[in-house]
């Protein structure tokens, strides 16, 4: 289910998603790798989840903050998706219509592992929603920092010093999370793991060896 099988818009455009945990390093290589493109001459559209555009990001204002309670796993999968709905038609399918290598921190597979296997929805309602919400676009492909939830939570906080909505939930669902990436890679070879203890230098070898796999392929 990539943009070109799923009523992608054109030839050109490409659509890869940097997922993981809390603190995996997503934001890090997604700046780097688009870098790199960049340097080889790609017309890169470089974005995030929830967000990417003014009306996603206002839903982001509502997604990531308060209490790790505030909203139900149901609202929380509602308010990503109709984010993401303002996103693919605003920002993402404009983006690959016009030839450019979308770059996405987070996307659809963030919903299934966090509102699925983190907090229990069924997998099917969730990918329903995102077929209404995006017309069915999915990755082309998923690059998943993988760190173990104890370290990624660590360098979060280094980091932020407050954490946001999903840093406050505990380590049981965090586990989940990462769990539900795992299955998810090992079913959909889209989806690449990238050993996010690895040193950055690394992480970012790895991941330009994925996106330059995939370039070939086109």
């Amino acid at each position: 289910m990539s943009s070109a099988a799923q009523g992608g818009p054109g030839a050109g455009g490409r659509l890869i998603a940097l997922e993981g945990g809390e603190g995996a390093g997503k934001s890090t290589q997604a700046a780097r790798l688009a870098g790199w493109l960049r340097a080889q001459g790609h017309h890169v559209h470089c974005t995030r989840e929830p967000g990417g555009t003014p009306g996603a990001e206002a839903i982001r204002a509502l997604f990531v903050s308060g209490a790790p309670d505030r909203w139900t796993a149901e609202t929380d999968a509602l308010l990503v998706s109709a984010a993401r709905a303002d996103h693919v038609a605003r920002g993402i399918r404009p983006a690959l219509a016009a030839g450019a290598l979308v770059l996405t921190d987070r996307f659809v597979h963030s919903t299934l592992a966090y509102q699925g296997g983190g907090k229990g929805l069924d997998r099917a309602a969730l990918e329903a929603i995102h077929r209404f919400a995006t017309g069915d676009l999915w990755p082309d492909l998923v690059l998943w920092i993988d760190v173990p939830p104890e370290v990624g939570l660590a360098r979060a906080a280094a980091r932020r010093g407050t954490p946001d909505r999903f840093e406050g939930h505990d380590l049981g669902f965090h586990a989940r999370v990462r769990a539900a990436f795992a299955a998810m890679a090992g079913a959909d070879p889209r989806i690449r793991r990238i050993d996010g203890m690895a040193a950055e230098e690394a992480v970012a070898a790895a991941c330009r060896a994925e996106v330059d796999a995939l370039l070939s392929r086109a």
